[in-house]
C-alpha cells in the first residue's frame, strides 16, 4: 500500500503535538486528528479514566486499533499521537506507513515546567514527577528516533518557527 500523505506528530507529553497540530492544520489546510481525543470519543471516557479502570496495556491496545483505523480511512491529515504510542514496534510500523513522522523533541526540564500543574496526565501523578519524566523520556528516546522521518528540537523555538520547519520539510508552505 502506498504511503499516505499525512503528517504525524510524535513526541513526549508536553512537546506541543496538539498545539502544533492544530496550527499546522490551518497552515496546510488539512483536517487535524488527535488519536487521544479519538480514543476518548470512541470509548466515551477520558484517557485518565481508561488508565484507572482498564490499565495502561488496554489503553495501548486501543492506540494500535486507532492507528490501524486511521491507516485504512484517512489521507492528507495532520495527526497527533499520544506520547507512548511509538513505544510499540507495531505502532512504529503503522506510523511509518501512515505518513511523514515528525518527532518534536523536547528537554525533560521543559516538559516539567509545562506540565507541573497538569493533573490530567496519568503517568505524571505521584512521587517525583521530574524523575518520572526523565526515565520515561530516556526509555522512549530510541523508539521516537527510529520512527521519525524528521527530528525537530522544539525547546527554543516559537510555534511559528516550528510550523515553518515542518512545512519546509514536508514540502508544503
Amino acid at each position: 500500500m502506498a504511503k499516505k500523505n499525512n503528517v504525524i506528530l510524535i513526541g513526549f507529553m508536553g512537546s506541543g503535538k496538539t498545539t502544533v497540530g492544530i496550527r499546522l492544520s490551518y497552515r496546510m489546510r488539512r483536517i487535524f486528528e488527535d488519536t487521544d481525543k479519538l480514543i476518548e470519543k470512541k470509548q466515551q471516557k477520558e484517557i485518565k479514566e481508561i488508565f484507572a479502570t482498564e490499565g495502561e496495556d488496554f489503553f495501548r491496545k486501543l492506540e494500535t486499533q486507532m492507528l490501524l483505523e486511521l491507516e485504512e480511512t484517512v489521507k492528507d491529515r495532520i495527526i497527533s499521537v499520544g506520547g507512548g504510542t511509538p513505544v510499540k514496534e507495531e505502532n512504529r510500523e503503522i506510523l511509518k506507513r501512515l505518513g511523514t513522522v515528525v518527532y518534536l523533541r523536547i528537554r525533560p526540564e521543559t516538559v516539567y515546567e509545562r506540565l507541573k500543574n497538569d493533573t490530567t496526565r496519568p503517568l505524571l501523578q505521584g512521587e517525583d514527577p521530574k524523575g518520572k519524566i526523565c526515565s520515561l523520556m530516556e526509555s522512549r528516546k530510541d523508539a521516537y528516533e527510529c520512527c521519525a522521518d524528521y527530528i525537530l528540537d522544539v525547546d527554543e523555538l516559537s510555534i511559528e518557527e516550528i510550523l515553518q520547519e515542518i512545512t519546509s520539510k514536508v514540502g508544503e508552505e
